[in-house]
Protein backbone atom coordinates (compact mmCIF):
# COMPACT_ATOMS: atom_id res chain seq x y z
CA UNK A 1 0.00 0.00 0.00
CA UNK A 2 0.81 3.38 -0.27
CA UNK A 3 0.16 6.51 1.67
CA UNK A 4 0.50 10.09 0.63
CA UNK A 5 2.17 12.39 3.12
CA UNK A 6 0.37 16.14 4.02
CA UNK A 7 2.77 18.24 6.25
CA UNK A 8 0.94 20.99 7.70
CA UNK A 9 2.92 24.46 9.60
CA UNK A 10 1.86 27.69 10.42
CA UNK A 11 3.58 30.79 10.56
CA UNK A 12 4.23 31.75 14.52
CA UNK A 13 4.87 28.30 15.36
CA UNK A 14 8.17 26.52 15.51
CA UNK A 15 8.27 25.78 11.96
CA UNK A 16 11.62 24.11 12.16
CA UNK A 17 10.21 21.32 13.82
CA UNK A 18 8.51 20.26 10.31
CA UNK A 19 11.68 19.30 8.96
CA UNK A 20 12.28 16.65 11.00
CA UNK A 21 8.13 15.18 11.42
CA UNK A 22 9.01 14.96 7.48
CA UNK A 23 12.41 12.26 8.53
CA UNK A 24 10.16 11.00 11.60
CA UNK A 25 7.13 10.09 9.12
CA UNK A 26 8.77 8.79 5.96
CA UNK A 27 10.65 6.22 8.50
CA UNK A 28 7.46 5.32 10.41
CA UNK A 29 5.34 4.60 7.22
CA UNK A 30 8.12 2.79 5.60
CA UNK A 31 9.49 0.82 8.32
CA UNK A 32 6.15 -0.61 8.93
CA UNK A 33 5.85 -1.86 5.35
CA UNK A 34 3.86 0.55 2.97
CA UNK A 35 5.52 2.94 0.50
CA UNK A 36 5.09 6.43 0.83
CA UNK A 37 4.46 9.64 -1.85
CA UNK A 38 5.77 12.91 -0.73
CA UNK A 39 6.05 16.65 -2.41
CA UNK A 40 9.26 17.54 -2.90
CA UNK A 41 10.65 19.68 0.31
CA UNK A 42 11.72 22.23 -1.83
CA UNK A 43 7.88 23.38 -3.07
CA UNK A 44 7.07 25.17 -0.42
CA UNK A 45 8.96 26.17 3.14
CA UNK A 46 10.16 22.54 4.36
CA UNK A 47 7.22 21.22 1.91
CA UNK A 48 4.75 21.79 3.93
CA UNK A 49 1.25 23.54 3.58
CA UNK A 50 0.13 26.75 5.14
CA UNK A 51 -1.47 29.02 2.84
CA UNK A 52 -4.51 28.09 0.51
CA UNK A 53 -2.56 28.91 -1.83
CA UNK A 54 0.35 26.26 -1.02
CA UNK A 55 -3.11 24.10 -0.32
CA UNK A 56 -3.58 24.22 -4.16
CA UNK A 57 -0.23 23.76 -4.86
CA UNK A 58 -0.69 20.36 -2.91
CA UNK A 59 -4.42 19.57 -4.26
CA UNK A 60 -2.99 19.87 -7.99
CA UNK A 61 -0.07 17.56 -6.77
CA UNK A 62 -1.88 15.06 -5.51
CA UNK A 63 -4.68 14.80 -8.11
CA UNK A 64 -1.53 14.37 -10.80
CA UNK A 65 -0.56 11.04 -8.88
CA UNK A 66 -4.53 10.19 -8.61
CA UNK A 67 -4.62 6.40 -8.49
CA UNK A 68 -1.57 5.79 -6.86
CA UNK A 69 -2.31 6.53 -3.51
CA UNK A 70 -4.60 4.41 -0.68
CA UNK A 71 -4.96 6.84 2.09
CA UNK A 72 -3.45 10.21 3.23
CA UNK A 73 -1.92 10.89 6.35
CA UNK A 74 -2.23 14.43 7.48
CA UNK A 75 0.54 15.05 9.79
CA UNK A 76 0.71 17.92 12.25
CA UNK A 77 4.13 18.13 14.06
CA UNK A 78 2.87 21.82 15.37
CA UNK A 79 -0.59 23.70 15.25
CA UNK A 80 -1.48 24.25 11.95
CA UNK A 81 -3.08 26.24 9.34
CA UNK A 82 -6.37 24.23 8.77
CA UNK A 83 -7.83 26.37 5.39
CA UNK A 84 -4.90 25.35 3.84
CA UNK A 85 -5.22 21.95 5.16
CA UNK A 86 -8.89 21.73 3.62
CA UNK A 87 -7.87 23.14 0.26
CA UNK A 88 -5.27 20.80 -0.10
CA UNK A 89 -7.21 17.27 0.51
CA UNK A 90 -11.10 18.28 0.01
CA UNK A 91 -10.61 16.61 -3.15
CA UNK A 92 -8.56 13.37 -1.66
CA UNK A 93 -11.39 10.76 -2.53
CA UNK A 94 -9.19 8.12 -0.11
CA UNK A 95 -9.57 8.24 4.09
CA UNK A 96 -7.14 10.69 5.45
CA UNK A 97 -5.61 9.69 8.93
CA UNK A 98 -5.38 12.78 11.56
CA UNK A 99 -2.28 12.28 13.17
CA UNK A 100 -0.70 14.88 15.49
CA UNK A 101 2.28 15.19 17.78
CA UNK A 102 2.54 15.08 21.16
CA UNK A 103 4.11 17.62 23.41
CA UNK A 104 7.00 17.05 25.87
CA UNK A 105 7.54 17.76 29.56
CA UNK A 106 10.33 19.86 29.81
CA UNK A 107 10.16 20.88 25.70
CA UNK A 108 7.16 23.41 26.52
CA UNK A 109 9.03 26.49 25.85
CA UNK A 110 7.60 28.75 22.92
CA UNK A 111 10.80 27.25 20.92
CA UNK A 112 9.79 23.52 21.30
CA UNK A 113 6.18 23.87 22.42
CA UNK A 114 4.14 22.33 19.56
CA UNK A 115 0.06 23.14 20.79
CA UNK A 116 -1.02 20.15 17.65
CA UNK A 117 -2.82 18.82 20.63
CA UNK A 118 -5.72 21.68 20.31
CA UNK A 119 -4.81 22.43 16.87
CA UNK A 120 -6.14 18.78 16.01
CA UNK A 121 -9.40 19.83 16.54
CA UNK A 122 -9.01 23.24 14.07
CA UNK A 123 -8.47 20.80 11.48
CA UNK A 124 -11.03 18.02 12.56
CA UNK A 125 -13.68 21.10 12.84
CA UNK A 126 -12.90 22.88 9.19
CA UNK A 127 -13.26 19.11 7.71
CA UNK A 128 -16.51 18.75 8.93
CA UNK A 129 -17.71 21.59 8.09
CA UNK A 130 -16.17 21.29 4.33
CA UNK A 131 -17.92 17.24 4.58
CA UNK A 132 -14.56 16.11 4.21
CA UNK A 133 -14.48 12.28 5.80
CA UNK A 134 -11.19 11.65 7.91
CA UNK A 135 -10.39 9.07 10.41
CA UNK A 136 -9.00 9.64 13.54
CA UNK A 137 -7.66 7.04 16.26
CA UNK A 138 -6.40 7.04 19.66
CA UNK A 139 -4.64 8.58 21.16
CA UNK A 140 -5.67 11.80 20.48
CA UNK A 141 -1.95 12.81 19.99
CA UNK A 142 0.62 10.41 18.91
CA UNK A 143 4.50 10.46 17.91
CA UNK A 144 4.99 8.49 14.45
CA UNK A 145 7.68 6.31 15.76
CA UNK A 146 6.05 4.96 18.51
CA UNK A 147 4.18 1.70 18.72
CA UNK A 148 0.93 3.06 19.13
CA UNK A 149 1.04 5.39 15.86
CA UNK A 150 2.70 1.62 14.44
CA UNK A 151 -0.82 0.56 15.25
CA UNK A 152 -2.59 3.62 14.10
CA UNK A 153 -1.06 2.80 10.92
CA UNK A 154 -1.62 -0.77 10.76
CA UNK A 155 -5.54 0.09 11.53
CA UNK A 156 -5.45 2.94 9.07
CA UNK A 157 -4.35 0.32 6.89
CA UNK A 158 -6.77 -1.88 6.94
CA UNK A 159 -9.85 0.89 6.45
CA UNK A 160 -8.29 1.86 3.62
CA UNK A 161 -8.29 -2.00 1.95
CA UNK A 162 -11.80 -2.47 2.91
CA UNK A 163 -12.83 1.50 1.44
CA UNK A 164 -10.68 0.55 -1.63
CA UNK A 165 -12.18 -2.91 -2.11
CA UNK A 166 -15.76 -2.28 -1.26
CA UNK A 167 -16.21 1.20 -3.06
CA UNK A 168 -16.94 -0.90 -6.18
CA UNK A 169 -16.31 -4.49 -7.32
CA UNK A 170 -18.28 -7.48 -8.73
CA UNK A 171 -20.61 -9.66 -7.31
CA UNK A 172 -21.83 -12.66 -9.02
CA UNK A 173 -24.96 -14.27 -8.00
CA UNK A 174 -25.13 -17.73 -9.39
CA UNK A 175 -28.56 -19.02 -9.23
CA UNK A 176 -31.82 -17.52 -8.00
CA UNK A 177 -32.58 -17.28 -4.71
CA UNK A 178 -34.38 -20.73 -3.36
CA UNK A 179 -38.14 -20.47 -2.75
CA UNK A 180 -37.32 -21.91 0.95
CA UNK A 181 -35.27 -18.95 1.87
CA UNK A 182 -37.08 -15.33 1.78
CA UNK A 183 -34.14 -14.48 4.23
CA UNK A 184 -31.26 -13.98 2.13
CA UNK A 185 -33.55 -11.72 -0.41
CA UNK A 186 -31.90 -8.14 -1.29
CA UNK A 187 -32.29 -4.98 -3.72
CA UNK A 188 -29.82 -5.33 -6.45
CA UNK A 189 -30.37 -1.32 -7.11
CA UNK A 190 -28.88 -0.31 -2.96
CA UNK A 191 -25.96 -2.66 -4.24
CA UNK A 192 -25.85 -0.35 -7.03
CA UNK A 193 -25.97 2.56 -5.41
CA UNK A 194 -22.92 1.77 -2.84
CA UNK A 195 -20.78 0.68 -5.55
CA UNK A 196 -21.94 -3.34 -5.72
CA UNK A 197 -22.36 -4.27 -9.09
CA UNK A 198 -24.07 -7.65 -9.52
CA UNK A 199 -24.21 -10.02 -12.00
CA UNK A 200 -26.74 -12.74 -12.25
CA UNK A 201 -26.41 -16.19 -13.83
CA UNK A 202 -29.09 -18.59 -14.45
CA UNK A 203 -28.28 -22.07 -12.89
CA UNK A 204 -29.01 -23.95 -15.78
CA UNK A 205 -26.37 -22.09 -17.56
CA UNK A 206 -24.07 -23.70 -15.17
CA UNK A 207 -25.28 -27.11 -15.45
CA UNK A 208 -25.15 -26.53 -19.19
CA UNK A 209 -21.84 -25.98 -19.66
CA UNK A 210 -20.52 -28.96 -17.07
CA UNK A 211 -22.23 -30.76 -18.92
CA UNK A 212 -19.90 -30.05 -21.80
CA UNK A 213 -16.86 -30.29 -20.13
CA UNK A 214 -14.82 -33.12 -20.60
CA UNK A 215 -13.28 -34.78 -17.86
CA UNK A 216 -10.22 -35.12 -20.23
CA UNK A 217 -10.40 -31.65 -20.44
CA UNK A 218 -6.57 -30.10 -18.80
CA UNK A 219 -7.91 -27.29 -16.98
CA UNK A 220 -10.09 -29.96 -15.58
CA UNK A 221 -7.31 -32.23 -14.72
CA UNK A 222 -5.53 -29.50 -12.69
CA UNK A 223 -8.51 -28.94 -10.76
CA UNK A 224 -9.04 -32.27 -9.78
CA UNK A 225 -5.42 -32.39 -8.70
CA UNK A 226 -5.66 -29.04 -6.84
CA UNK A 227 -8.93 -30.45 -5.13
CA UNK A 228 -7.33 -33.90 -4.34
CA UNK A 229 -4.07 -31.99 -2.40
CA UNK A 230 -7.10 -29.46 -0.70
CA UNK A 231 -8.43 -32.06 1.21
CA UNK A 232 -9.04 -35.16 2.19
CA UNK A 233 -11.56 -37.35 -0.50
CA UNK A 234 -11.22 -40.81 0.83
CA UNK A 235 -14.20 -42.26 0.45
CA UNK A 236 -15.93 -40.51 -2.44
CA UNK A 237 -16.87 -41.75 -5.54
CA UNK A 238 -14.39 -41.11 -8.76
CA UNK A 239 -16.87 -39.59 -10.22
CA UNK A 240 -18.61 -37.19 -8.17
CA UNK A 241 -15.03 -36.22 -7.90
CA UNK A 242 -14.77 -35.32 -11.05
CA UNK A 243 -17.98 -33.46 -11.54
CA UNK A 244 -16.92 -31.07 -8.77
CA UNK A 245 -13.77 -30.21 -10.65
CA UNK A 246 -15.42 -29.64 -13.78
CA UNK A 247 -17.86 -27.46 -11.93
CA UNK A 248 -15.32 -25.49 -10.25
CA UNK A 249 -13.60 -25.27 -13.85
CA UNK A 250 -17.06 -23.59 -14.91
CA UNK A 251 -17.07 -21.22 -11.82
CA UNK A 252 -13.71 -20.37 -12.64
CA UNK A 253 -14.80 -19.21 -16.29
CA UNK A 254 -17.26 -16.94 -14.58
CA UNK A 255 -15.17 -15.35 -12.56
CA UNK A 256 -12.40 -14.48 -15.39
CA UNK A 257 -14.68 -13.56 -17.93
CA UNK A 258 -17.05 -11.15 -15.52
CA UNK A 259 -14.25 -9.97 -13.29
CA UNK A 260 -16.08 -11.12 -10.65
CA UNK A 261 -14.42 -10.41 -6.74
CA UNK A 262 -17.24 -12.16 -4.88
CA UNK A 263 -19.42 -14.83 -5.17
CA UNK A 264 -22.90 -16.16 -3.98
CA UNK A 265 -23.59 -19.96 -5.13
CA UNK A 266 -27.13 -21.54 -5.40
CA UNK A 267 -25.67 -24.89 -3.75
CA UNK A 268 -29.03 -26.58 -2.92
CA UNK A 269 -31.06 -28.86 -4.21
CA UNK A 270 -30.60 -28.99 -7.74
CA UNK A 271 -26.36 -29.47 -8.17
CA UNK A 272 -27.46 -32.84 -5.60
CA UNK A 273 -30.43 -33.86 -7.85
CA UNK A 274 -28.52 -33.41 -10.77
CA UNK A 275 -24.90 -33.59 -10.05
CA UNK A 276 -24.57 -35.99 -6.90
CA UNK A 277 -22.71 -33.06 -5.57
CA UNK A 278 -22.99 -30.81 -3.00
CA UNK A 279 -20.50 -28.05 -3.74
CA UNK A 280 -19.54 -26.82 -0.43
CA UNK A 281 -15.34 -27.41 -0.79
CA UNK A 282 -16.01 -25.65 -3.84
CA UNK A 283 -16.93 -22.84 -1.42
CA UNK A 284 -14.21 -23.70 0.87
CA UNK A 285 -11.17 -23.57 -1.54
CA UNK A 286 -12.54 -20.10 -3.61
CA UNK A 287 -12.58 -18.09 -0.12
CA UNK A 288 -8.88 -20.24 0.22
CA UNK A 289 -7.83 -18.69 -2.79
CA UNK A 290 -9.10 -15.13 -1.80
CA UNK A 291 -12.53 -15.20 -3.92
CA UNK A 292 -15.20 -14.18 -1.49
CA UNK A 293 -18.29 -17.00 -1.89
CA UNK A 294 -20.98 -17.63 0.18
CA UNK A 295 -23.86 -19.92 -0.11
CA UNK A 296 -27.60 -20.60 -0.70
CA UNK A 297 -27.57 -17.16 -2.47
CA UNK A 298 -26.96 -15.18 -0.08
CA UNK A 299 -25.73 -11.73 -1.80
CA UNK A 300 -25.63 -9.54 1.71
CA UNK A 301 -23.77 -11.88 3.35
CA UNK A 302 -20.85 -12.27 0.72
CA UNK A 303 -20.50 -8.44 1.01
CA UNK A 304 -19.70 -8.56 4.51
CA UNK A 305 -17.30 -11.66 4.09
CA UNK A 306 -15.26 -9.16 1.53
CA UNK A 307 -15.28 -6.66 3.77
CA UNK A 308 -13.87 -8.82 6.45
CA UNK A 309 -11.44 -10.77 3.85
CA UNK A 310 -10.37 -7.26 2.76
CA UNK A 311 -9.86 -5.83 6.64
CA UNK A 312 -8.14 -9.06 7.64
CA UNK A 313 -6.27 -9.91 4.77
CA UNK A 314 -7.09 -13.74 5.39
CA UNK A 315 -10.13 -15.65 4.51
CA UNK A 316 -13.71 -15.01 5.91
CA UNK A 317 -16.70 -17.86 6.46
CA UNK A 318 -20.17 -17.39 6.08
CA UNK A 319 -22.08 -19.49 9.16
CA UNK A 320 -25.38 -20.23 10.70
CA UNK A 321 -26.44 -18.80 14.07
CA UNK A 322 -26.84 -22.71 14.85
CA UNK A 323 -26.96 -24.33 18.10
CA UNK A 324 -26.79 -23.24 21.73
CA UNK A 325 -23.53 -24.57 23.70
CA UNK A 326 -25.04 -26.74 26.60
CA UNK A 327 -26.18 -23.95 29.55
CA UNK A 328 -23.49 -21.35 28.65
CA UNK A 329 -25.22 -18.17 27.83
CA UNK A 330 -22.40 -16.69 26.16
CA UNK A 331 -21.61 -19.64 23.79
CA UNK A 332 -23.26 -20.31 20.55
CA UNK A 333 -21.81 -23.32 17.70
CA UNK A 334 -21.82 -21.23 14.21
CA UNK A 335 -21.88 -24.18 11.30
CA UNK A 336 -22.63 -24.47 8.46
CA UNK A 337 -22.01 -27.84 6.01
CA UNK A 338 -18.61 -27.88 4.81
CA UNK A 339 -17.98 -24.63 3.21
CA UNK A 340 -15.05 -23.09 5.75
CA UNK A 341 -12.04 -22.53 4.07
CA UNK A 342 -9.38 -25.21 5.36
CA UNK A 343 -6.95 -22.16 6.51
CA UNK A 344 -9.57 -21.83 9.26
CA UNK A 345 -10.05 -24.97 10.53
CA UNK A 346 -8.16 -27.18 12.24
CA UNK A 347 -7.13 -29.82 10.19
CA UNK A 348 -7.71 -30.77 6.74
CA UNK A 349 -11.31 -31.25 6.32
CA UNK A 350 -12.75 -34.94 5.42
CA UNK A 351 -15.11 -34.45 1.90
CA UNK A 352 -18.28 -35.92 3.02
CA UNK A 353 -21.59 -36.97 1.83
CA UNK A 354 -23.88 -34.31 2.98
CA UNK A 355 -25.85 -35.99 5.82
CA UNK A 356 -28.55 -34.14 5.41
CA UNK A 357 -29.59 -34.79 1.61
CA UNK A 358 -28.20 -38.85 2.15
CA UNK A 359 -31.26 -38.98 4.14
CA UNK A 360 -33.98 -39.07 1.54
CA UNK A 361 -32.21 -39.33 -1.16
CA UNK A 362 -29.02 -41.55 -0.83
CA UNK A 363 -25.25 -40.71 -2.82
CA UNK A 364 -26.86 -37.33 -3.97
CA UNK A 365 -25.05 -34.66 -1.54
CA UNK A 366 -20.92 -35.60 -2.10
CA UNK A 367 -18.72 -32.61 -1.36
CA UNK A 368 -19.29 -31.46 2.30
CA UNK A 369 -16.13 -30.53 3.69
CA UNK A 370 -16.12 -31.94 7.32
CA UNK A 371 -14.13 -29.89 10.23
CA UNK A 372 -13.33 -28.42 13.22
CA UNK A 373 -12.83 -24.16 13.34
CA UNK A 374 -9.46 -23.17 14.44
CA UNK A 375 -9.60 -21.73 18.04
CA UNK A 376 -9.30 -17.65 17.19
CA UNK A 377 -10.34 -14.10 18.31
CA UNK A 378 -12.60 -13.04 15.32
CA UNK A 379 -14.91 -10.26 14.55
CA UNK A 380 -18.45 -11.48 13.17
CA UNK A 381 -20.84 -8.89 10.82
CA UNK A 382 -23.46 -9.37 8.46
CA UNK A 383 -25.90 -6.70 6.50
CA UNK A 384 -29.28 -6.69 4.66
CA UNK A 385 -30.76 -3.79 2.03
CA UNK A 386 -33.37 -1.94 3.05
CA UNK A 387 -35.32 1.51 2.07
CA UNK A 388 -31.91 1.98 -0.15
CA UNK A 389 -29.85 1.75 2.54
CA UNK A 390 -27.02 -0.86 3.39
CA UNK A 391 -27.96 -1.60 6.97
CA UNK A 392 -24.94 -3.88 8.82
CA UNK A 393 -23.90 -4.93 12.09
CA UNK A 394 -20.22 -5.63 13.38
CA UNK A 395 -19.26 -7.16 17.13
CA UNK A 396 -16.56 -9.32 18.32
CA UNK A 397 -16.15 -12.60 20.28
CA UNK A 398 -13.66 -15.85 19.92
CA UNK A 399 -13.62 -19.36 18.75
CA UNK A 400 -13.03 -21.47 21.27
CA UNK A 401 -11.18 -24.92 21.66
CA UNK A 402 -14.37 -26.23 23.51
CA UNK A 403 -15.05 -29.74 21.84
CA UNK A 404 -17.97 -30.31 19.52
CA UNK A 405 -18.62 -34.75 19.51
CA UNK A 406 -17.68 -36.23 16.69
CA UNK A 407 -21.84 -37.15 15.32
CA UNK A 408 -22.50 -33.48 14.88
CA UNK A 409 -21.86 -32.88 11.12
CA UNK A 410 -20.18 -30.42 9.03
CA UNK A 411 -17.89 -27.39 9.80
CA UNK A 412 -18.53 -25.88 12.89
CA UNK A 413 -16.69 -24.02 16.12
CA UNK A 414 -18.36 -22.81 19.75
CA UNK A 415 -18.07 -19.13 19.76
CA UNK A 416 -17.88 -17.16 23.16
CA UNK A 417 -19.42 -13.59 22.67
CA UNK A 418 -19.65 -11.59 25.54
CA UNK A 419 -23.39 -10.44 26.06
CA UNK A 420 -24.68 -12.99 23.58
CA UNK A 421 -28.48 -13.40 24.24
CA UNK A 422 -28.84 -9.50 24.23
CA UNK A 423 -26.94 -9.62 21.15
CA UNK A 424 -29.29 -11.85 19.56
CA UNK A 425 -32.37 -10.11 20.90
CA UNK A 426 -31.10 -7.07 19.16
CA UNK A 427 -30.60 -9.08 15.65
CA UNK A 428 -33.41 -10.66 15.62
CA UNK A 429 -35.92 -7.15 16.52
CA UNK A 430 -33.51 -5.39 14.06
CA UNK A 431 -34.68 -7.27 10.98
CA UNK A 432 -30.57 -9.83 10.21
CA UNK A 433 -31.12 -13.30 8.37
CA UNK A 434 -30.06 -16.74 10.25
CA UNK A 435 -26.36 -16.46 9.16
CA UNK A 436 -23.29 -14.28 10.20
CA UNK A 437 -20.22 -13.84 8.38
CA UNK A 438 -17.13 -14.53 10.30
CA UNK A 439 -13.20 -12.79 9.96
CA UNK A 440 -10.45 -13.33 12.07
CA UNK A 441 -9.21 -11.12 14.30
CA UNK A 442 -10.37 -7.96 16.31
CA UNK A 443 -11.80 -5.60 13.37
CA UNK A 444 -14.74 -3.96 14.16
CA UNK A 445 -13.29 -0.09 14.52
CA UNK A 446 -11.81 -0.84 11.33
CA UNK A 447 -14.97 -1.82 9.40
CA UNK A 448 -17.35 0.77 11.77
CA UNK A 449 -15.03 3.11 10.32
CA UNK A 450 -14.85 1.95 6.84
CA UNK A 451 -18.60 1.95 6.75
CA UNK A 452 -19.79 4.74 8.33
CA UNK A 453 -17.14 7.22 7.40
CA UNK A 454 -16.11 6.79 3.99
CA UNK A 455 -19.00 3.65 2.71
CA UNK A 456 -22.30 5.01 3.91
CA UNK A 457 -23.86 2.26 5.46
CA UNK A 458 -26.20 1.98 7.76
CA UNK A 459 -24.71 0.88 11.15
CA UNK A 460 -27.30 -0.74 13.91
CA UNK A 461 -25.52 -0.87 17.32
CA UNK A 462 -26.03 -4.54 18.96
CA UNK A 463 -23.75 -3.65 21.59
CA UNK A 464 -26.17 -1.74 24.14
Amino acid sequence: MKFALYFGNRGFMPAELIAGARVDMIKAVMDAGYEVLVMDENATRYGAVETRDEGLLYHDWLKSHDGEYDGVILCMPIFIDENGAAAALQDAGVPILMQAYPDEIGKMDFAHRRDAYCGKFSVTDVFYQYGIPFTVLKPHVVHPLSLAFKQNLEDFAAICRVVKGMRRFNLGCIGARTTAFKTVRFDEVTLQRHGINVESFDLSELVYKVDRKEDSDPAVQARYARLMDYADFTGMPHKNRMTLARISVVMDEYIAEYHLDAIALRCWNEMETIFRVCPCVLISELNDRGIVCSCEIDITSAVTMRALALASGKPTACLDWNNNYGDDENKVILFHCGSTAESLMTAKGHVTEHKMFAKNDPDSGWGTDEGRIVPCDMTFSNCFTEDGKIKVYVSEGKFTADPIEDGYFGCAGVAEIPDLQNKLIRLARGGFKHHTTVGVGHLKSVLEEAFTTYLHYDLKDIEH
